[in-house]
């Protein structure tokens, strides 16, 4: 098969959360841009996301759902199965940060909660529930958004390290269950993006100072440079890959 059609996506119908901005809207337009109908989802509207998928000429919907929620979940499932049939690939991208960074011993049940419920549970719902689809029709890939913290650990980010390193185990656990039924579940692992959820980090020269200096490459990420992994895994140039995951870290976990 010719290298370029490996990645496309015509004729598949993807859904990514967490779309109306930062990581989840490059997804979202790189995979229009490669062919894909898109269901845009998040718990705010993703109109400004909508716009800009319109304009590549792909077919869309947008939905707002809190993937913490199951039914808003199912509901989210029915719409987009009745507007485009099936979902052939899962994006979980919506996700949440430490809120705080405060010391684990002064962490609350209450942002403990509200990470792991985001991070994990919600992944946990849409994969189980766009499993279910995916199990009756035939196959399809989910793509988790996880991260280094998952691997490596980081201080001060007990609940969003254990969130992330749960999004791992899960994809594996789903990559050996649903195998037979030709759905491949992989996820990626960046380290620190420049997105909205790093601005306070970004903000304060000496922690961005210290944070980069971590880094081989010596920057942030950006959001534009996770879109070949993803793409990757959503597509058949991925055909015999499942339960991997791909770091895309500036160097940070060869060190």
């Amino acid at each position: 098969m010719e290298a370029a059609k490996l990645f496309t996506l015509k004729g598949k119908t993807a859904l990514v959360t967490g779309a109306a901005q930062g990581l989840g809207r490059e997804i979202a337009l790189a995979l229009a841009k490669n062919g894909a109908a898109l269901v845009l989802s998040d718990i705010d509207n993703p109109e400004d996301t909508a716009k800009a998928v319109e304009e590549t000429g792909a077919r869309w919907m947008a939905v707002q759902a809190d993937i913490t929620d199951e039914d808003q979940v199912k509901t989210m499932a029915e719409k987009a199965a009745s507007e485009f049939g099936k979902v052939d690939i899962l994006i979980n991208n919506a996700g949440v940060s430490q809120l705080s960074y405060t010391a684990t011993e002064d962490l609350s049940k209450t942002e403990w909660d509200t990470i792991i419920g985001i991070n994990l549970t919600g992944t946990f719902l849409c994969c189980k529930n766009f499993g279910k689809e995916m199990i009756t029709g035939g196959g399809g890939s989910i793509v988790n958004i996880a991260s280094t913290a998952g691997i490596t650990g980081v201080p001060r980010a007990p609940a969003y390290s254990a969130s992330k390193a749960g999004v791992i185990l899960l994809t594996k656990s789903l990559a050996l269950e649903w195998a037979k039924y030709h759905i491949r579940v992989n996820a990626v692992a960046p380290h620190y993006l420049e997105t909205p959820l790093t601005e306070e980090l970004r903000a304060s020269e000496k922690i961005y100072a210290g944070l980069v200096k971590q880094i081989p490459m010596r920057r942030f990420g950006k959001p534009s440079e996770m879109i070949g992994a993803v793409l990757y895994l959503a597509s058949q140039a991925s055909a015999y890959t499942t339960g991997t995951v791909i770091a895309a870290d500036g160097g940070y976990l060869a060190q």
